[in-house]
């Protein structure tokens, strides 16, 4: 049989070259275009500020190893990060107590069961893993335990620094969700219950909601991918954000939690570490090599972007991004630029 032939890509060829930018516009250009008119899904209606969102906003993003970021569509619309917030909060807490004490906080099995679903793992009583609702508010909780009535502060300045520039919250996402969120108080108080925290619920749910308001951009996102994709490391500003315990074990559970009871499709799919939220923000992470945000507020079934997912899986396939694509290059492919 003969030997399959690697796929090309402008990357590995222009590594680190001024036609890189112009190249990579090029292929995000054609992947928006591909799917500007997917009107599949809807934004998300269980929080009521998330259902008012233009449902047709569509942004992509790169963030590359030299601190550059490719862009197209509206890449620059500001949303709550929601979700995506998950990946990192655990990070942070990764790198605060380690990876053992972490995991007798929340573990990093896999779910099939829906992102909010109240549930702990029989035999530990605690959440599967980090990425599903559960399992970020034990996190949270942790966090507020650990920083005091300072966490949330001290939470926003650590995304901040992973984005590469300042974030605020929406207050009125945030408002909105405090006053719908009594599913999300039920899992706090099964919490408080089984000894993952012993503060008052309403303090946890507090840093929570908070995280999840945070307004960012998928440039933002992209940014935040290849701080994680360059080993914990900001590539535009130059901050060592993460140590990289957290980096392995965070990217770890983002590919196999991190798309909610689709992660399996996903890591078939687009076979990347990510991250999706419900205000329709994926992050995905190439390790060592790229960063990749993506914004579009219509969901599918599982809450995560229709059009993300496909952009996501376009790009894997142009670029060789999958995982475990035999015809994937490598991470060497973009070495030059490292």
């Amino acid at each position: 049989m003969d030997e399959p032939i690697p796929r090309r890509s402008p990357l590995p060829e222009h590594a680190g070259h001024p036609s890189l930018t112009d190249e990579l516009t090029i292929i995000l250009e054609k992947a928006h275009a591909q799917y500007l008119s997917n009107l599949s899904g809807e934004p998300a209606g269980y929080i009521p500020e998330l259902a008012k969102m233009p449902p047709d906003d569509f942004g992509i993003a790169l963030g590359l190893p030299s601190g550059r970021v490719v862009a197209v569509g509206h890449a620059a619309v500001a949303f709550t990060i929601q979700s995506i917030s998950k990946a990192f909060s655990y990070a942070f807490l990764v790198d605060m107590i380690g990876v053992e004490a972490t995991a007798k906080v929340v573990g990093v099995q896999p779910s099939s069961d829906p992102f909010n679903t109240i549930a702990l793992d029989a035999v530990t009583h605690r959440p599967f893993n980090p990425m599903v609702n559960a399992g970020a508010i034990a996190v949270a909780g942790k966090l507020r335990e650990l920083l005091g009535p300072d966490a949330f502060a001290k939470i926003l300045a650590m995304f901040g620094q992973a984005a590469g520039r300042s974030l605020t919250i929406d207050e009125k996402v945030f408002s909105s969700e405090h006053e719908t969120g009594h599913r999300n108080r039920a899992i706090g108080h099964l919490l408080r219950a089984v000894g993952v925290y012993d503060l008052p619920v309403d303090d946890v749910l507090d840093v929570y909601f908070r995280q999840c308001s945070i307004l960012v951009t998928a440039s933002d996102l992209a940014v935040m991918g290849a701080t994680l994709a360059n080993l914990g490391k900001n590539p535009l500003t130059g901050a060592q954000v993460f140590g990289l315990d957290s980096v392995r074990q965070t990217l770890s559970v983002m590919f196999t939690c991190g798309m909610y009871d689709g992660a399996g499709d996903w890591a078939c799919d687009v076979g990347l570490p990510a991250k999706s939220g419900v205000g329709g923000g994926i992050l995905a992470v190439v390790n060592r090599q790229i960063g990749l945000g993506v914004f579009s507020p219509r969901l599918d079934a599982h809450g995560n972007s229709v059009r993300g997912h496909l952009v996501c899986a376009r790009l894997a396939e142009d670029l060789g991004l999958h995982a475990f694509d035999p015809l994937n290059p490598g991470s060497s492919f973009l070495r030059g630029m490292l």
